[in-house]
């Protein structure tokens, strides 16, 4: 159990006493025992450094449907894209960069490991013009949409008396 401060005097102690108290970063500290980090594997089985998930960003445009992946540090020998039926699955991985023993790490928050990602499609995707593009981190997918499943702009007519009811296109 942790020592309670004991207040004497009218002065405020609530600075003093409470800095530095943070009991995880404290048992992380003394330990080398991170509780989250435990947790993750117990809940999940995964260790948190080894999971790597991409964010996602999906839009349709009139045209095409585009697909972008932040996957920094993933190289595009490292990345495997497929279209089966209706189903376009991205996968991947980030390797870890190799430690020394002599390292000593104050913080260690990226990622590593291997990612897959799958999405349904709708109707209409012209799967033989799909493009990919990694530039900068970010993976560009463009599938286009077959030329009949793009929208039509219909022209609206107007009524003339002097043709009797008749549509004029």
């Amino acid at each position: 159990m942790a020592d309670l401060p004991v207040r004497r005097g009218s002065g405020s102690s609530v600075g003093r006493w409470t800095r530095g108290l943070d009991p995880f970063e404290r048992m992380k500290e003394l330990m080398g025992f991170d509780p989250f980090e435990q947790v993750g594997r117990m809940v999940g089985g995964i260790e948190p450094s080894l999971s790597f998930i991409p964010a996602f960003e999906v839009k349709e445009t009139k045209d095409a449907y585009v697909f972008k992946a932040d996957v920094p540090g993933v190289k595009e020998g490292d990345l495997d894209i497929t279209l089966t039926g209706d189903r376009l699955t991205i996968s991947g991985k980030r390797e870890t960069e190799k430690q020394e023993d002599t390292d000593r790490f104050y913080a260690y928050e990226r990622s590593y490991g291997s990612f897959s990602r799958s999405f349904t499609l709708p109707e209409g995707v012209d799967a033989n013009n799909i493009n990919a593009e990694l530039k900068d981190g970010v993976l560009h997918l463009r599938l286009p949409k077959q030329p009949e499943m793009q929208p039509k702009r219909i022209q609206v007519g107007t009524t003339d008396a002097n043709k009797q009811g008749k549509v004029k296109a």
